[in-house]
């Protein structure tokens, strides 16, 4: 097949011609995680070595078990590095910093509280001046469809109105980079498209700089800028690819050319370890 418009980027620090600066606001340089067990250290990640631009939107895709969870954990100072070090707009992380918003599987809202008091978690956690926040976080609410229902409590919504609200507590604080851990694996397929959509578009509108991590690779191709590629544990970078399909981007962009090209390329890394 031909590939002129996707490239594989063999040198995991070059930019991607889709992000929106080249200036990277992460920087991974060397970094390794081994954990230390009662049964003698167990590597978890390989040194890693590559950039995250400045309102880049970045997907990490690979198997289970080879360190994507862990990767996430260390960019967001919840883990320290074995080795190497990670940088956030130049300073070295750590420890958890407030530039950091994150976005679990699940939604994680307490039941007793109710959505717009759920949002303002990390406000009340942090300190800031409620008044403030709380107009952010009502704006954030009518940005993702859920005005109406700051007054809910979390078993009143579906599953995506969920992430939804949980998405607006990641960003309520205007954290410069929002973590994403399979954020949309517990929702049914139609669900998980709806949601790739719309958050799509809270990131086009934001301009925040997204690392989110999935198993599905047709996600990966459809939100990224760039998919970063990881081997089986322990963990290391196989490829880089640009996503170089134009934005914003309707749910029959999968049907392009382009896409189904590269989704096969991606899958090709665990059919065959051998791929160049």
């Amino acid at each position: 097949m031909k590939q002129a418009t996707l490239r594989t980027v063999t040198d995991a620090r070059a930019p991607s011609g889709s992000a929106r600066s080249t200036r990277p606001v992460i920087e991974i340089k060397g970094v390794s995680k081994t954990y230390k067990t009662q049964d003698g250290e167990v590597p978890s990640l390989k040194p890693l070595d590559f950039d995250i631009h400045d309102g880049e939107f970045l997907v990490v895709v690979g198997p289970s078990g080879c360190g994507k969870s862990t990767l996430l954990k260390l960019i967001a100072g919840l883990l320290p590095p074995s080795e190497g070090e990670i940088r956030v707009d130049g300073r070295v992380v750590k420890s958890p910093h407030r530039d950091v918003g994150i976005v679990f599987q699940s939604a994680l809202l307490l039941p007793w509280r109710r959505v717009l008091e759920n949002v303002m978690m990390p406000v009340e956690v942090k300190g800031l001046p409620i008044g403030e926040y709380r107009n952010r976080a009502l704006a954030l609410l009518k940005m993702v469809g859920l005005d109406g229902f700051e007054k809910k409590y979390p078993w009143q919504l579906s599953g995506g109105m969920q992430q939804r609200a949980a998405i607006c507590r990641a960003l309520v604080h205007d954290p410069k980079i929002v973590l994403m851990d399979e954020p949309f694996g517990a929702l049914d397929a139609m669900t998980r498209e709806r949601m790739n959509v719309e958050l799509q578009r809270i990131q086009r509108e934001t301009g925040k700089t997204v690392l989110l991590i999935t198993h599905s690779i047709p996600e990966a191709v459809f939100l990224a800028d760039r998919v970063l590629v990881m081997s089986a544990r322990p963990g290391q970078i196989d490829a880089i690819y640009d996503v170089t399909l134009p934005r914003p981007r309707s749910l029959d962009v999968m049907a392009d050319p382009r896409f189904v090209e590269l989704t096969q390329v991606i899958r090709r890394h665990f059919n065959d370890p051998k791929i160049d």
